[in-house]
């Protein structure tokens, strides 16, 4: 599968379930749109799909026989879900496996995405069909893991790393998620999730720590309203200057200019 005029196509995963990986992937796509940059994202998560409420968008998605148009974020980023073909946010997508990856390569080749310079892969958890389909269909130029403060989610990860290196896609860096929340009043930071593991997991494959997220009410709030787009916080800035250097370093191309 040709990513044609997809400069880098790039997953987010985490393995598990409920490290905010979806909004890593939103807060990512809308920095970089912010700093110039087109950014797509492809909901992968097929029966769990989170992006278009944290951008507030609504389907259906339309073909008008020359390829499926995605929906479009208030700041322009082209995304396509599941989500936008059932009924409401509450009707479930209760699809047979084959299915289930036959929707993921259509989403990649059957879209419009137009020209781009990041089109990012919001992973679903686990090591089975999907992840699976995206690895050995899709040309993917490395891919970034997301974790929380726990050993329970460290493991998890590394399940998900260690699938990825065994299918030979570049392991890019980690993000940890929930890090920390910083005090109103005295601005100390507080790791409410315990000590960081994200450095020991970095350490042991070889990969950078591309940023750790502070737990945020704001973007909670702007999530839920379907307005992430609206954040703007300099840790998610550090996390797409890092994300470029990244990507850049994998593929030894030319970097996208912030």
């Amino acid at each position: 599968m040709d990513k044609g005029r997809i400069r880098h196509v790039v997953a987010v995963g985490s393995g598990k379930g409920g490290v905010g990986k979806s909004s890593v992937t939103a807060l990512l796509a809308a920095e970089l749109r912010r700093r110039g940059l087109a950014v797509g994202v492809l909901d992968a998560d097929i029966t769990g799909p989170s992006i278009p409420k944290l951008f507030g968008l609504h389907g259906p998605l339309v073909d008008r026989g020359e390829g499926i148009e995605p929906a479009a974020t208030p700041s322009g980023i082209p995304v396509v879900s599941s989500q936008f073909m059932v009924e409401d946010e509450q009707t479930p997508v209760i699809w047979r496996g084959p299915l289930v990856t036959r929707l993921i390569t259509q989403f990649f080749g059957g879209v419009n995405w137009g020209s781009l310079d990041y089109l990012l892969l919001d992973m679903p958890p686990g090591t089975s069909d999907v992840p699976l389909t995206v690895f050995q269909t899709i040309p993917i130029d490395g891919m970034v893991f997301v974790l929380t403060p726990q050993d329970l989610s460290a493991l998890i990860v590394k399940k998900a790393m260690n699938m990825a290196r065994d299918l030979h896609v570049p392991l890019l860096g980690v993000v940890e998620n929930m890090a920390f929340v910083t005090c109103p009043h005295c601005q100390h930071r507080i790791e409410l999730f315990g000590r960081s593991r994200v450095g020991a997991v970095a350490e042991e494959y070889g990969i950078p720590v591309l940023a750790r997220l502070p737990v945020s009410p704001p973007v909670s709030e702007l999530s839920d309203d379907g307005r992430l787009e609206e954040i703007r916080d300099p840790e998610v800035g550090r996390l797409a200057e890092a994300f470029v250097r990244a990507v850049d370093d994998a593929t030894k191309g030319t970097p996208a200019t912030l």
